[in-house]
């Protein structure tokens, strides 16, 4: 029986990257988009290559699109074996640097997004998770999210300052620290991963060229943590080298 498999923010980027790779695996993708017509062209990609994909209306800052997404995957499937909760944002690059060392607007919808979405998503699926014989969680954070990695004068990110989306993978951890020990005595496991610095639009217009790593090559720990294997992890920050420093 194929998995089932959700990725939000799916239709473009490390998000499409990630469906590609778990349709690969054989798993139905659920390509969760705010864009329908993005969304559509994503699904038609998949399907194109082979895999077996399908969309879904997902905006995680709408708790009403959230239900109404689960609800539908409900109807569809009975059942979720794999929720990637990949949509982010970093509104600190992509919408120029703040004047004041930190900037609650920026703050506050780099957070609706990056945790209340997540939050909302995993709260909203959970019960479809509760039905697969080894669901998995997939929180998509950052080594930036790292308060080790902040302090660490050594680390390539020392000097980066986006308060805004630091604390928002911060705070994402925590979450999936939380959820994983909540959902403990179930086959359910929760797990964040740093993909790497990768070459999306999400660090604004230079980072194409900048990041080292494709989406294609970033997306393999992701769905490494979708694993269904038994002995895999929970509540555990995950990167391609290994365990990462809260």
């Amino acid at each position: 029986m194929a998995r089932i498999a959700l990725v939000t923010g799916g239709n473009r980027g490390l998000g499409l990257a990630t469906a590609r790779r778990l349709g690969e695996h054989g798993a139905t993708v659920i390509v969760g988009a705010r864009d329908a017509a993005r969304g559509a062209q994503a699904v038609r990609e998949l399907r194109e290559a082979g895999i077996d994909a399908e969309g879904v209306a997902l905006d995680v800052t709408n708790l009403a699109s959230v239900r109404a997404a689960a609800d539908e995957v409900g109807r569809r499937h009975r059942r979720l074996d794999v929720l990637v909760n990949n949509a982010g944002i970093l509104p600190e690059a992509t919408d120029g640097a703040a004047e004041a060392p930190i900037d609650v607007d920026l703050l506050r919808r780099t957070f609706e997004t990056n945790v209340f979405g997540a939050a909302a998503v995993a709260q909203a699926f959970v019960p479809l998770l509760r039905r697969s014989e080894a669901g998995r969680i997939v929180n998509v954070s950052s080594t930036m999210g790292s308060l080790a990695d902040q302090l660490d004068p050594q680390s390539p990110f020392h000097g980066l300052i986006v308060p805004g989306y630091q604390a928002s993978k911060a705070a994402l951890n925590a979450l999936t620290v939380s959820l994983s020990k909540a959902l403990a005595d179930t086959p359910v496991k929760v797990n964040s991963v740093c993909p790497g610095w990768v070459q999306t639009d999400l660090g604004g217009p230079d980072n194409r060229a900048a990041a080292p790593l494709t989406a294609e090559e970033a997306a393999r720990i992701v769905v490494a943590a979708a694993t269904p294997a038994a002995d895999a992890p929970t509540g555990a920050f995950l990167s391609a080298a290994g365990p990462v420093a809260w």
